[in-house]
């Protein structure tokens, strides 16, 4: 008998791809509900790549399988070290606090997914 996904661990993996799409499309844009990227072609493709390993960990998750889950939080923690490094070379500008606000509160996000994720290891096959 297949084991059923847990309610918490569906809406955290469409969470995770719903905000990874936003951050591709963030990436390419510059602006996304006020937070900006630095304009041109490293900034996009860096901003387009961290979204799509932020939404590749949420289909990563809803297989349940441990392997996969287990590779989706380093796609987790790959996402959080390039929004890191993203601030340190300036494709994610801290001009405004309004700005850094929103970086941190997005990372803070990343980091919980991925601790929820954890939290829930013995759900996965």
């Amino acid at each position: 008998m297949k084991q059923r996904r847990p309610w918490g661990i569906i809406v955290v993996a469409f969470l995770m791809i719903l905000f990874g799409l936003a951050e591709v499309v963030t990436g390419f844009t510059h602006q996304f509900f006020g937070v900006t990227t630095a304009r041109g072609a490293v900034s996009a493709y860096a901003g387009a790549s961290l979204g799509a390993l932020y939404a590749a960990a949420g289909v990563l998750v809803l297989t349940m399988r441990k392997s996969a889950v287990a590779l989706a939080i380093g796609c987790l923690a790959t996402d959080v070290v390039g929004r890191v490094a993203m601030v340190l070379t300036g494709l994610y500008p801290v001009a405004s606090s309004a700005q850094t606000v929103a970086i941190v509160i997005g990372t803070a996000i990343v980091i919980a997914f991925a601790l929820y994720i954890l939290s829930k290891w013995r759900a996965f096959e």
